[in-house]
């Protein structure tokens, strides 16, 4: 077995879970509803418990990591060009929201995004586009009816 930098994170995100999960207990029950106020975060953290002990296990089991030459700054750059853009892409998506509002740009913010990474024939932008209007257009209609949350609306049409 060799310790490598992927245990060592893999440690540290189950010592994280384990204190998360530990601090659930201590969560104050209302005196009103039927359903824990706990249930949230430990449906969020036993799946991420169970995938940070696979990603122990998988890091354990691992050959040799092969080495790679990116090159300096440049090539460092290069390699990471895709999650740059894609955190530049958010960050413009959060920018603009209160322009565009949640729908429109959350639509707009998901089309992009896979455009990008998808291709741009217009095949794939008419996929692209079907997915993003159905996947936006399903959350937004569940937070806004189903749950009743105020998403952000925009300035184009203020009332989505």
């Amino acid at each position: 077995m060799r310790i490598n930098r992927d245990v060592i994170v893999a440690i540290v995100l189950l010592i994280i879970c384990a204190l998360f999960i530990n601090a659930s207990f201590n969560i104050k029950e209302p005196t009103f509803g039927q359903m824990s106020s706990a249930l949230w975060p430990r449906a969020i953290l036993a799946p991420l418990t169970i995938l940070s002990f696979v990603f122990l296990v998988r890091s354990i089991l691992q050959t040799e990591p092969v080495s790679e030459k990116r090159g300096g700054f440049g090539g460092w750059l290069i390699y990471y060009k895709n999650p740059i853009v894609c955190f530049i892409l958010f960050f413009v998506f959060l920018i603009t929201m209160p322009f565009f509002g949640m729908l429109i740009g959350g639509i707009m913010f998901v089309f992009v995004m896979l455009t990008y990474l998808g291709g741009h024939r217009p095949r794939d932008m008419a996929i692209h586009g079907t997915i993003a209007i159905g996947t936006v257009g399903a959350m937004w209609s569940i937070f806004t009816f189903g749950l009743g949350v105020l998403l952000p609306s925009g300035e184009i049409i203020p009332y989505l």
